[in-house]
């Protein structure tokens, strides 16, 4: 299936796999690129060296375009940038908006730009400085999430920029595809349906718990970092929320250092990192120290599979989701149902 994304990337099928911390490696990424989609590789708790290790170790296992996404808020995002380029990585996709000194860098480079937005606004903002696609993601999504839904979104975004737009927030088969396109996206992007694969290295205690969750076990909680987050809700999530503000930046104090062993990133950096954030975000200081709950409370549950110490950002997918498909299985799959679709729509005329 053609369409201004897959044209624009060289992908086979209009289908990504975004950028999930922890979870978005190299053995998920380059299943999804041998898969027809687009892979995106999560490269925001790598330090750079990981980072260019990370990709080569990606270009091992497939020939397949794929890409990486960046915090454009980092301190360092202009070396991450610049590791992009030396690697010939072919997409770079940003959670905030970068600057438009980050986006003619990559340009020139000949790196597609695709920021991901959650408003018209900041739509109209990065097509203005140079910006290839972006990706509207709608309160469905997992992670840090906005307060639209997708359905009304999407057509603001389609109507605002001269882009093509890739759809996030509750997709997870055909049907959202072709509803995808008959908003005008050129794509859709799926984090959580992609987590919920074979291919994925999340724990499969982990996985089990997605699995078994319905649709009114997803909640939006602010109690993480401050921010309006989507995730299972569980004991710890609940017991985050009951807690008072003291015990909650003594426990982020606690978690920041051991993401700064971890990560190997600085006091300094890390405070630069907060400042941008809090300019960014409009947050409180204290609200900026909350922050640093989210890297280590992931790590917990995807990389070490403690649920009970960890949190699981969710999409509202996770209730209508069954199985563990492989990248390869899932992405046929679609792409059958979204003809079966088509076809269906088109007889029914």
């Amino acid at each position: 299936m053609e369409t201004a994304l897959t044209r624009l990337t060289g992908v086979r099928h209009p289908v990504v796999q975004t950028g999930m911390g922890w979870v978005a490696g190299p053995r998920l990424v380059s299943a999804a690129a041998n898969a027809g989609a687009l892979g995106i590789l999560a490269s925001a708790t790598m330090t750079l060296d990981q980072l260019r290790a990370a990709v080569r170790e990606v270009r091992t296992r497939t020939d397949a375009p794929f890409g990486v996404n960046l915090r454009a808020d980092a301190s360092d995002a202009g070396d991450r940038v610049r590791i992009l380029i030396e690697e010939g990585v072919r997409v770079a996709s940003f959670a905030l908006a970068p600057s438009r000194e980050l986006i003619g860098e990559l340009r020139e480079a000949g790196v597609v730009v695709m920021p991901t937005v959650g408003a018209r606004r900041h739509a109209e903002k990065v097509a203005a400085w140079g910006a290839d696609a972006v990706l509207v993601q709608g309160m469905e999504g997992g992670g840090h999430t906005g307060e639209v839904a997708t359905t009304v979104l999407l057509p603001q975004v389609v109507d605002a920029v001269d882009l093509p737009v890739v759809a996030a927030g509750g997709f997870f088969d055909g049907r959202g595809l072709v509803a995808a396109l008959a908003y005008g996206a050129a794509g859709v992007a799926m984090g959580t349906r992609f987590l919920l694969t074979s291919d994925s290295t999340v724990p499969d205690a982990v996985k089990a718990r997605y699995l078994a969750a319905t649709v009114r076990d997803v909640t939006v909680t602010r109690a993480v970092d401050g921010l309006p987050h989507r995730m299972l809700r569980t004991d710890l999530v609940e017991a985050l929320e009951r807690s008072g503000r003291v015990r909650s930046a003594l426990q982020a104090v606690r978690r920041a250092a051991g993401y700064r062993k971890l990560s190997g990133t600085s006091w300094r950096r890390m405070l630069q990192d907060g400042r941008a954030l809090r300019h960014g975000k409009d947050l409180t200081w204290s609200q900026v120290l909350l922050a640093a709950n989210t890297p280590m409370l992931l790590k917990a549950s995807m990389v070490d599979g403690r649920t009970d110490l960890g949190v699981m950002a969710s999409g509202q997918v996770a209730g209508v989701i069954d199985d563990l498909p492989s990248c390869a299985e899932l992405v046929e799959r679609i792409m059958k149902e979204a003809e079966d679709t088509r076809r269906r729509l088109t007889a029914s005329r």
